[in-house]
């Protein structure tokens, strides 16, 4: 197998293509266009052959894609300096068994890629079922915004995931490979705050909430308010087991949140936004307030 190679050379021609952005258009995506790794390449097969040619001299055992779960099912959420490392599961099977299996992630078309995320391991670690023609392996990618990963706050959303599988058959010709089998959400880091005064406050006088939404912009590596955003404003009363919402607010151009309302009963004020494509939902920590 060849990924190893093919996906540092993908790796570094973004990274190449994000440099040459002049200084002044450093908001800008880099000319997409990167040339993904094909089935062949990742399994080894030969090059320059289509695997249709390939296959004439022989009956193909071409294995079949069950499933293929990301990051456990869940949303990949990266911020701004942390590295985020996640897992691709791909269950296959074949009759004579599965050999090895891979996947990568990539955004844009498939003719105008403009973000790839592969892992740096040469084979998938894969484990054997109670069905011995069925087999899960799995490969680790590792996320770092802080690098050419994530070169801009335009490729949170939606993604689509490379996968493929090789059979048991000691041959590198009898793989089976989809461009987009699956597709899996990379999102930008969200922050929700929340402060309630004044306090302690007289009931039935006014409360002011204030708080800010921000996100992680990955063009920066800083965190910028979100804005045109409705976010709930929740209480729970000192006792109470759970929040009940009392409001919908809009952020402001910066982010920024604030509303007012009547103090009426000691308890906990939050902010709470449901989220996005490409932001994560979050809840405020809650504020408690000791209405006199």
């Amino acid at each position: 197998m060849r990924i190893r190679a093919t996906v540092a050379a993908v790796s570094g021609a973004l990274a190449l293509s994000a440099l040459a952005v002049p200084a002044v258009q450093a908001d800008e995506k880099p000319d997409a266009g990167l040339s993904v790794p094909s089935g062949a390449e990742v399994f080894g097969a030969e090059p320059g052959a289509p695997a249709a040619e390939a296959r004439v001299d022989r009956t193909a055992e071409v294995p079949v894609i069950k499933k293929v779960v990301v990051n456990g099912g869940k949303d990949i959420v990266v911020g701004t300096k942390s590295k985020q490392k996640f897992t691709v599961a791909i269950t296959a099977s074949s009759s004579s068994g599965i050999a090895d299996a891979f996947a990568y992630l990539w955004h844009g078309h498939i003719d105008e890629v403009d973000g790839f995320l592969g892992p740096t391991q040469e084979f998938g670690s894969c484990k054997v079922s109670a069905d011995p023609t069925t087999s899960t392996c799995t490969v680790s990618i590792t996320v770092d915004p802080r690098s050419d990963d994530l070169y801009t706050s335009s490729l949170a959303g939606t993604w689509n995931v490379a996968a493929g599988a090789l059979a048991a058959t000691g041959s590198d010709e009898d793989f089976i490979w989809t461009d987009a089998q699956a597709k899996t959400r990379v999102q930008r880091f969200s922050k929700l705050t929340v402060n309630a005064s004044p306090e302690p406050v007289k009931k039935g006088k006014t409360l002011t909430v204030t708080g800010k939404l921000t996100r992680a912009n990955w063009d920066t590596n800083t965190y910028k308010g979100y804005t045109n955003q409705p976010v709930k404003l929740q209480f729970k009363k000192k006792g109470a087991t759970s929040y009940t919402t009392v409001k919908t607010v809009k952020t402001s151009s910066t982010g920024t949140l604030k509303t007012t309302v009547k103090a009426s009963a000691d308890g906990y004020w939050r902010y709470s936004f449901a989220g996005t494509s490409t932001t994560p939902a979050v809840s405020a920590a809650g504020d408690f307030v000791d209405v006199k």
